[in-house]
């Protein structure tokens, strides 16, 4: 078996939401050819060390990915502080985020060596993010929520201007296939939301599977935290992977 090369690289002309210009994380494979391209959330952390790893994972299985930074608007820092400020503004908008993804989308389909498949994938907060892309875009080809909290909004008052609709009540929407990868120790989303998240997916008729993991919490891919938890992680990028091949092999 051999492992291709990869280019990774910082992009500093990033057009997002509104044509705001942004930096991104992109890495592709470093041979010829064309591939798919998938778009990575980033997590409530923000945009650090784990997300870039996460990228060029992405490249060194075959595929060009990219993950906007969606904080660059609340300045420079460290993703520590740059997260901190972001949570006390009371996160980031839907809208801006829908705009950033719509954006690394156009990006890779953009590029030579595109073979016009576009995936999403989110973690965390970007699970979140990742489900109402798919409901909000049209051009996605398939969609990963990794423990995606607040999908389902139990207690209205959690609604405002920056997230005025839970994910759940746009589901109908949803166009692209999904998948779902949960921990069944998380309490964000906690068994019971996650059940109900498939109850509406199952009863609207959307394209989907999930897969829940005993022994896992929140984050348990995040092999930088104590969350972090092997097997189940090994055997969740395995159903990444596999659902991806399904979904983002065929070329243009």
């Amino acid at each position: 078996m051999s492992y291709p090369g990869l280019i990774a690289e910082t992009l500093s002309f990033f057009k997002g939401h509104n044509g705001d210009t942004g930096e991104a994380y992109y890495a592709r494979p470093g041979q010829s050819g064309r591939v798919p391209g998938v778009v990575v959330i980033h997590h409530a952390p923000g945009w650090d060390e784990w997300i870039t790893e996460v990228v060029r994972k992405f490249a060194h299985h075959g595929y060009a990915s990219i993950a906007p930074h969606l904080y660059f608007r609340e300045g420079p820092g460290t993703p520590d502080d740059v997260g901190a400020r972001v949570r006390a503004a009371g996160g980031v908008s839907d809208d801006s985020v829908i705009g950033d993804v719509k954006g690394a989308m156009e990006f890779l389909r953009s590029q030579p060596n595109s073979n016009g498949k576009v995936g999403v994938i989110g973690f965390c907060s970007g699970g979140r993010h990742a489900y109402l892309a798919g409901c909000k875009l049209s051009g996605i080809d398939a969609v990963v929520d990794c423990w995606g909290g607040s999908v389902i909004v139990d207690d209205p008052k959690q609604l405002n201007a920056k997230r005025p609709v839970a994910p759940i009540d746009l589901t109908e929407k949803l166009t692209a296939p999904l998948l779902g990868i949960f921990g069944n120790d998380d309490q964000n989303p906690n068994r019971d939301q996650v059940n109900r998240t498939e109850e509406a997916l199952k009863k609207l008729g959307k394209s989907y599977e999930f897969h829940r993991y005993d022994g896992a919490g929140h984050a348990f891919f995040n092999s930088t935290r104590t969350a972090f938890r092997a097997e189940q992680a090994a055997d969740g990028w395995n159903k990444v992977f596999a659902f991806y091949r399904k979904h983002l092999a065929t070329t243009a």
